[in-house]
């Protein structure tokens, strides 16, 4: 066997064990999840595992930590994204996910060179004056240095200071062996009915997907970056960096050096006069000028991709947000846009009818939810924390929220929310935004970057929305002219009885009622066929066979499945 082989063959042994390992830890968590958090409750033990459910996801999240440190590749972006929801997970898990972006060991040096002028087509030392072999970060796809552009270039372009990323050598192989763990992963989730009728897991995997394998373009990157450029060409808070074209090809993006202060160091913004709380205010409103405007988003916003800087001479600002990294993007169709400016305005004005109906255009809701219900949920929820901050929150009476829990607990238990699969990359931006935004400031409203934004767009600021206000208008007097025959129609049908009223609060209860019924009943037949095989073993061993063995299906149903599968 000759060394080319020798080594290829390794590699494929090595890719095979990564897709073994990335299965087996996935398996394991998803048994012990279903294990603590559905079986134990349905058998009435849910306060026994509520009650280690912290430690439990901290002992996790340490053991995906060193999964994903030693891989690489896709693990290290979920670690990241774990390690930003600052504003849902507890703080042990957080912690045990932060700085996980850090510790990716960076490739060597000379790797790192061959692949430059392997792309490139040139020297090293033709194309840039110098470049630091020290890399600035070492992430899971890539890794950037540090240079100074040849000297010719250099005055073309007016600046020296470059930064070069590279992609990992052999990433690409490694990215296709983690998809296809995921879609695994993804492929088990639909057996789950609990998961398969709130969101269609292989799609979703699918549309990470897409955006991964272009994020591994770094063209691709540079065409994006070029086009966020664009959208906010005349806001002076708002800053990218330069593509150097001259130095760019599909595994090597070189850009201008726009590092700066990183968006979550507190103590350096402080340093430099700039205001976390104003820093936290205005990611939120360049966050919904790109969500409900521009329609094209950065979708991996978290704090190493946003530096903070203080502008430059004759700026009108006292700072602006500059972002890198532009290899995954999210876009959303103008129908999808109009429909999230309905929720903004919802939102702002506190309409909790307006914010049910925008949500049913949106997807987000289950065709079963009880719009009724979730209506006077909101509703409630609008009127007591509505202005309420994230500090005062915290601070809230927990016999105020044990009252709410308890009104709407049906409700709060059913969780009727699905994920659209068109907004896996909004909910991911989202989930940052918020993770970076309560970092810089705890007390943080989120209503008071909510209502200036849906103000300005309903005083005209985008042609749009008037044009949407417009067709709104022409949608209500199509109503309205229609709205005679409509009570002829209603009245024809209570006449002939084919009108029924419902109670949803009694249907609900009539159903957990029977729910509960039918597994307490399988819970007794399970008892009955364990206990009868194992008396009946005494005498008859394959009879007691059969009967342990059908036992399991009761047990099952006891168990939740047969409710999960409804």
């Amino acid at each position: 066997m000759n060394l080319d082989s020798y080594s290829a063959e390794r590699q494929s042994s090595a890719l095979k064990s990564r897709y073994r390992r990335i299965l087996r830890f996935a398996s394991l968590t998803l048994a012990e999840l279903w294990w603590f958090e559905l079986a134990l409750p349905q058998i009435g033990l849910g306060k026994l595992g509520a009650r280690g459910r912290v430690k439990r996801l901290t002992r996790m999240a340490r053991n995906f930590h060193d999964l994903a440190a030693d891989l690489g590749g896709l693990m290290v972006k979920v670690g990241q994204f774990l390690s930003s929801r600052f504003d849902v997970l507890p703080e042990s898990v957080t912690r045990e996910l932060s700085g996980l972006q850090d510790e990716v060991a960076p490739q060597p040096f000379e790797l790192i060179l061959e692949a430059i002028e392997a792309e490139l087509g040139m020297s090293t030392a033709l194309a840039f004056a110098e470049i630091n072999p020290e890399p600035i970060a070492a992430a899971s796809l890539g890794q950037a240095y540090r240079a100074r552009l040849s000297e010719g270039l250099a005055q073309e372009l007016g600046f020296e200071a470059a930064i070069i990323k590279v992609l990992r050598p052999g990433i690409e192989e490694i990215v296709d062996v983690d998809l296809k763990a995921l879609r695994k992963v993804g492929g088990w989730l639909t057996r789950v009915k609990l998961v398969s009728r709130r969101t269609d897991a292989p799609a979703l995997v699918e549309e990470f997907a897409a955006t991964t394998l272009e994020e591994v373009d770094y063209l691709h990157e540079a065409g994006n970056l070029e086009r966020f450029a664009a959208d906010f060409a005349g806001d002076q808070r708002i800053g990218t960096p330069s593509v150097i074209w001259e130095r760019s090809a599909k595994r090597v993006l070189t850009l201008s050096d726009v590092t700066a202060i990183k968006i979550n160091d507190i103590d350096g913004l402080l340093a430099a006069g700039i205001d976390p709380n104003a820093v936290a205010a205005e990611l939120a409103r360049v966050t919904f000028e790109q969500f409900f405007v521009t329609g094209f988003f950065h979708a991996d916003p978290h704090p190493g991709n946003i530096f903070v800087s203080k502008p430059i001479d004759g700026s009108d600002v006292d700072f602006a947000l500059t972002f890198i990294d532009f290899g995954m993007m999210g876009q959303l169709t103008e129908e999808m846009r109009r429909n999230l400016q309905s929720f903004l305005f919802a939102v702002a004005s506190r309409d909790a009818r307006a914010w049910v109906a925008a949500c049913q255009k949106l997807g987000v809701l289950l065709p079963t939810a009880d719009s009724v219900i979730l209506e006077d949920a909101v509703s409630k929820l609008f009127d007591r924390f509505g202005g309420v901050r994230v500090g005062e929150l915290i601070q809230t009476d927990p016999r105020e929220l044990r009252d709410f829990a308890l009104q709407f607990g049906d409700l709060i238990r059913t969780l009727p929310f699905k994920l659209p699969n068109d907004f896996l990359f909004l909910i991911r931006a989202l989930s940052l935004i918020s993770g970076v935004t309560s970092e810089l400031n705890r007390d943080f409203n989120i209503w008071d970057a909510v209502d200036p934004f849906a103000r300005s767009l309903l005083n005209g600021s985008g042609s749009g929305v008037l044009k949407r206000l417009g067709k709104d208008g022409l949608q209500a007097l199509n109503l309205l002219a229609r709205l005679p025959n409509r009570l002829d129609e209603i009245l024809g049908r209570v006449e002939r009885g084919e009108i029924v009223i419902r109670n949803p609060e009694l249907e609900r209860r009539v159903r957990s009622v029977d729910s509960s019924m039918r597994r307490a009943t399988s819970s007794v037949l399970f008892l009955a066929l364990l206990i009868g095989g194992i008396v009946v073993g005494q005498r008859d061993q394959t009879l007691s066979y059969v009967m342990l063995g059908v036992s399991v299906l009761p047990m099952l149903h006891a168990l939740g499945f047969g409710r999960l599968n409804k």
